[in-house]
């Protein structure tokens, strides 16, 4: 399915003239040989293109590939590093003149024949290239050793790879090949087959060579006495296309807008639809979705389409002009070794693929936001799951495991990981960070589970966005009751060194029953030395009775002795809630409550 998703995507890029033809692939070229009609080298032009830091960067050309060079000595056609095509290196050139000698003799058996002046006064300049001469050329520097080159023929426009007669020859030799033929498991059609699959490049962490998406490097992999690539029954051209449409998706140019990175994970996205303008609008606008705007009006519009699609709205009625029967379609990679492992494949409408994210963003929601703009990227969700050291995470930190599967459920619809809940829960206990990011987290995972196990299509309320008095769930009450017993330590002992969160949170979230009988005849002590104060703490001291009577009159006279990682999860948001209703209460000015209701607002 993603072979034939990525070959389907080639033929309408090709169609579009955006990717080479077969028998070509885009390489990262640097400097050229210019030449002469008598085949005398005469300078060197560096085709090197300076990027906005001010960095010369290799320019990306078409130039002829029949197959991948692994280890073994393999020249190419019109094209190649220094090493092959003029003999030089910056290394030790153990394999130097086998490798030069091998370009030339890969240029002979293709254009001996030829009459074409051009192509017989390139086969001079190889056959008269003496090695030293690279030094002394015009152009020369030390930064072209080891990088690829092309030649040009002086007063010509074009290099040598491109011009007409040269590619003549190279189609014929390229589509002549000796190769067996069979059935195409990516296509259907009776084809020849291919044995050597492209490396995949620029995909996060993997080896800068590129990496394998389809290999057969060991006898465990291999059946019914095939050999290698011969295992995977994929015609030549299927094999071009899928690796051709996946590098060009891979692609690091600035322009690139289909390429995301999700945790460890490289994304990429490309969309099917009636014409490429609305593919592009939907490409975008996925990339709004994962990266979103900063703009607030932008964030805005987002914002309320995403609202609009969740209250039942088709995509195609909002104001964002997206025909929803657009078929879309992600792909997540991550490295492994010399090869890449799939984290997660998607396939849906943009209309289902919207809902999605609508769903997690009503997932998400909590008053008020501990974001800006219409969605928090999911680069931001993964942080919040790594420990937090000093306020900060680090991204080595995230559990590569946790970055597929959240994109996997964001994609879907599915289920978050459940693991997410308890790694949550483990960052709560031990580092302290209760922050709106990780209870928002906390809180999409429940709720998405209850509607999940209700069947039901559209969100429910199991898990409020603020805070709910009227909530008799025990872990929810405990988490409130214990954000209040904070309160009145830190009201009658403003500089404490260590908080009751800070000593008591895990044992009070986990065996509530060991923990809080200590804490509540603590809060006497607190609530009587407010008694003592000013008229100020004495209505603080009241509110804080007050609460903390209403919370335990919700519970049961026996306290429960654990509470399961579901309900440790309620607890840090009946104790985020709680914080935060405290925080977030309006001032005396703008309310008529009295005084003693006042007494422990901020």
């Amino acid at each position: 399915m993603i072979l034939t998703a990525l070959n389907d995507y080639y033929q309408r890029l090709a169609a579009q003239q955006q990717v080479p033809q077969p028998g070509f692939s885009a390489e990262n070229i640097s400097f050229a040989l210019v030449f002469s009609a008598a085949g005398e080298p005469l300078q060197i032009d560096d085709l090197r293109i300076q990027d906005d830091k001010g960095k010369f960067r290799p320019r990306p050309l078409y130039v002829p590939v029949d197959k991948r060079r692994t280890s073994g000595i393999h020249a190419y056609v019109g094209w190649d590093k220094t090493a092959y095509a003029l003999g030089v290196t910056a290394g030790d050139g153990k394999r130097l003149a086998d490798e030069h000698e091998a370009f030339k003799q890969r240029q002979r058996n293709l254009f001996a024949d030829s009459d074409d002046p051009e192509l017989r006064a390139f086969l001079a300049l190889l056959e008269a290239w003496q090695p030293p001469r690279f030094h002394t050329l015009p152009g020369y520097h030390e930064e072209l050793l080891d990088k690829n080159l092309v030649f040009r023929l002086d007063g010509q426009q074009h290099f040598v790879h491109e011009h007409p007669p040269m590619r003549t020859l190279w189609n014929e030799t390229f589509t002549v090949q000796d190769s067996d033929s069979g059935p195409c498991l990516v296509t259907g059609e009776h084809a020849p087959l291919g044995l050597d699959h492209p490396a995949i490049r620029n995909v996060n962490g993997a080896q800068s060579s590129g990496a394998s998406l389809i290999s057969f490097n060991a006898g465990a992999y291999e059946s019914y006495g095939h050999k290698g690539q011969a295992n995977a029954s994929i015609s030549k051209q299927a094999i071009f296309g899928y690796s051709t449409a996946l590098n060009h998706l891979l692609r690091r140019d600035n322009d690139n807008h289909q390429r995301l990175t999700i945790g460890d994970a490289t994304v990429v996205f490309w969309a099917q639809a009636a014409d490429t303008t609305q593919a592009e609008a939907a490409e975008m606008f996925f990339k709004a979705l994962n990266e979103p705007p900063t703009d607030a009006q932008e964030a805005a519009r987002l914002g309320s389409a995403l609202a609009q699609v969740a209250n039942g709205t088709a995509l195609a009625e909002t104001d964002l002009g997206l025909a929803g029967d657009t078929q879309f379609f992600v792909l997540g990679l991550a490295p492994n070794a010399a090869r890449l492992s799939v984290r997660f494949w998607c396939v849906n409408t943009l209309e289902q693929l919207t809902r999605h994210f609508a769903r997690h963003r009503q997932d998400l929601a909590l008053d008020p936001l501990p974001w800006k703009g219409a969605l928090p990227p999911i680069w931001r969700l993964l942080y919040a799951v790594a420990p937090s050291r000093d306020g900060r995470a680090k991204a080595e930190d995230i559990p590569s495991h946790l970055a597929g599967e959240i994109a996997r459920a964001i994609f879907t619809g599915q289920r978050y990981p459940q693991s997410l809940l308890s790694n949550l829960v483990m960052r709560f206990r031990n580092d302290g960070d209760i922050s709106g990011i990780r209870i928002a987290l906390c809180k999409a995972v429940l709720t998405r589970n209850a509607r999940l196990a209700a069947g039901q299509q559209s969100p429910i309320e199991e898990m409020p966005v603020s805070l709910d008095p009227h909530s008799t769930h025990p872990g929810y009450l405990l988490g409130r009751l214990f954000a209040e017993l904070e309160n009145a330590q830190a009201r009658a002992i403003p500089n404490t060194n260590a908080t009751i969160a800070d000593r008591y949170y895990g044992a009070a979230s986990a065996t509530p029953a060991s923990v809080f009988p200590l804490l509540l005849r603590n809060v006497k002590n607190h609530l009587a030395k407010l008694r003592k104060g000013n008229e100020k703490d004495q209505a603080i001291a009241g509110a804080i009775s007050r609460s903390i009577r209403e919370i335990v009159d919700g519970l049961d006279e026996r306290l429960p002795k654990s509470l399961k990682i579901e309900d440790q999860g309620r607890f840090a948001i009946g104790y985020y809630h709680q914080t935060q209703a405290r925080f977030n209460k309006k001032k005396p000015s703008e309310n008529t409550e009295t005084p003693e209701d006042q007494g422990d607002a901020q």
